[in-house]
């Protein structure tokens, strides 16, 4: 994931070719050489260069979806959890309304009606994944809410907003940071997606579902979808490892797990000897 970020922000630097403007009708459709490691699409244009390329495009898009969609759904939820009653009842049927759709079916809807941009792809991602972090956040700030910390602060007079900043959110956020991780590779699945479908960011960007949807016609060019689509993979799976070790860390009831096996461990030790 590191080296994925690094390539993003330092790729025009050292990138063999200009991924939309070189273009050599002479070398189309060549082969993996070493003037072309990832060989060259039907234009002439280095796939490496485009490859390395669509790493600007894809994990900005990405990252700005589910940013929003995290701020979007964690605001609301976490105002329909602590405040209740009617604005409670709404929030939760607006978000049942959205989840009730195929999150891809809705994207591209939504990214269709929109047109065919980048930051259309990030509101369609947006407003799909939003209703997830609604109800996550209402059942975390529901689950703090009723801690012995909440009540006593409650009881000694403190403002209900000061309550909620000070001893409920920072309780509530770590299961969103995990979410959040985990989304990013899914956002860029999604993202790849639309792309793929021709609603996505237009050509000539350097985006790996294009290219991938470019090459679908040409199964004797191997590498045209090969190489973006081990980017692909390699993002959503990075990404997923990470996830899984944030919920590893963050997790009470993973650290309890945990504990206890340690504990196990211990006792199954025996006296001065090796385990």
């Amino acid at each position: 994931m590191a080296i994925w970020v690094l390539v993003a922000l330092t790729s025009p630097a050292w990138t063999p070719y200009d991924p939309v403007t070189d273009q050599n009708l002479a070398e189309r459709l060549a082969g993996p050489s070493a003037a072309h490691w990832f060989g060259t699409d039907y234009l002439g244009r280095d796939v490496f260069s485009r490859v390395m390329a669509g790493a600007r495009l894809s994990l900005p898009v990405a990252g700005a979806a589910v940013a929003a969609a995290l701020l979007i759904g964690s605001t609301l939820g976490a105002v329909a959890g602590f405040a209740g009653g009617l604005v409670d009842e709404v929030a939760m049927r607006v978000s049942d309304l959205f989840m009730s759709f195929p999150a891809m079916i809705l994207a591209l809807a939504i990214a269709a009606a929109l047109g065919p941009s980048a930051l259309n792809v990030v509101i369609a991602i947006a407003a799909v994944t939003w209703p997830e972090y609604t109800r996550l956040m209402r059942g975390q700030v529901l689950a703090v809410k009723g801690n012995l910390h909440v009540l006593a602060a409650e009881s000694v007079g403190c403002l209900r907003r000061r309550v909620f900043r000070k001893h409920v959110l920072p309780f509530a956020t770590p299961a969103l940071v995990v979410k959040a991780t985990v989304d990013l590779g899914m956002a860029v699945l999604l993202a790849a997606g639309l792309s793929f479908i021709g609603v996505g960011a237009p050509p000539p960007a350097p985006e790996w579902g294009s290219m991938v949807s470019e090459a679908a016609g040409r199964i004797d060019q191997w590498w045209l979808g090969l190489f973006p689509g081990l980017a692909i993979l390699s993002i959503v799976v990075s990404v997923n490892f990470v996830g899984d070790a944030m919920r590893d860390r963050y997790d009470p009831r993973m650290r309890a797990q945990r504990g206890r096996r340690t504990r196990t461990a211990r006792l199954a030790t025996p006296a001065g000897g090796a385990s």
